[in-house]
């Protein structure tokens, strides 16, 4: 009961942050699975059954909350689902031991630029509103949704990236696309593992805790990502991606870095991450006071310009 009980609170967790970052409900929840000596594929397919439910919840609240563009759900998603099937089918027999730390090292990168950019500039509004293309995004939605299905995650923290560094879309609107077309994904690869494996080592139980932790954290989830500014967003996704992808660095096969190396770096992005949040907060702030400002300079100037004033008054029989 207490690992039920357990799962539960996980999958709350890790929906609310997925849902609100568009990343790491597979990553949190693989980690306790793979911690309690379930093995890797047993493990994805148990995250992606549960994440069926989840990512439907989810992809109807952040429609609700208009965090959605569907054409890039569509775009997306497809390929997505077609990676997922694939990667599923062949976890059993694929070694990703030397794949993790070249992709960690590539979304690493894609993190730096996330946090320096979103921290210093907030968002570049020179591309925002163009479309997404589909030559951009069916590749990546074929890469991620392999990468998902054969590290039990990674759909998020693939995509997500990707495409907030193209520009062309709010974050808010980048997180709800993902999340929706992650339902996709879940589904392709469940049945990629069901296909494989059958039912052998999935409890459950499991899943249905999973499942209604992340259904309950959904709505709240979508919800949250709309009413956070935009460049605290990009700052919060950023640091997440730097802080995750270095702990699987530092701890891949040939480096397996020592405590008395990780604890020092982890405390030093954990300290670089915290002091870009509170300037992202700042900036926020100070661009709030000026927009607010401009306002009201321009309802001053409307009305001081108003052709109404000008006219004669009615005549009074």
């Amino acid at each position: 009961m207490k690992t039920i009980t357990l799962l539960a609170l996980v999958g709350l967790g890790a929906q609310l942050v997925d849902g609100s970052l568009g990343m790491a409900y597979g990553v949190t929840s693989s980690t306790l699975l793979l911690a309690i000596g379930t093995n890797p594929a047993a493990a994805s397919a148990t995250i992606h059954l549960a994440e069926i439910g989840t990512t439907l919840m989810s992809g109807l609240s952040h429609w609700k909350f208009g965090n959605v563009d569907w054409r890039v759900v569509l775009k997306i998603g497809v390929p997505g689902a077609i990676g997922a099937f694939a990667g599923a089918t062949v976890l059993s027999a694929l070694s990703t031991e030397l794949a993790a730390p070249v992709m960690s090292l590539i979304l690493l990168t894609l993190g730096v630029y996330l946090l320096v950019r979103f921290t210093l500039r907030g968002i570049d509004r020179r591309n925002l509103g163009k479309p997404m293309r589909k030559r951009f995004l069916g590749p990546l939605g074929l890469v991620a949704g392999f990468v998902d299905a054969t590290g039990g995650g990674g759909w998020g923290p693939v995509g997500t990236p990707a495409i907030l560094a193209s520009g062309r879309m709010e974050p808010r609107k980048v997180i709800g696309s993902i999340d929706t077309s992650e339902f996709l994904v879940a589904l392709a690869a469940s049945l990629g593992f069901l296909f494989a494996l059958g039912s052998q080592g999935i409890d459950v139980a499991w899943v249905l805790a999973l499942l209604i932790g992340g259904m309950v954290a959904a709505p709240l989830a979508a919800w949250l990502v709309r009413h956070v500014p935009p460049r605290l967003l990009g700052s919060l996704v950023g640091g997440m991606i730097i802080l995750t992808n270095t702990r699987t660095l530092l701890g891949a096969h040939g480096l397996d870095a020592p405590d008395a190396v990780r604890s020092p770096v982890y405390a030093v992005l954990t300290v670089v991450w915290a002091a870009a949040v509170v300037h992202s907060v700042r900036e926020y702030r100070k661009d709030r006071v000026v927009e607010s400002a401009d306002a009201l300079a321009a309802e001053a100037a409307g009305l001081a310009g108003d052709p109404a004033d000008d006219r004669p008054a009615p005549a009074r029989g």
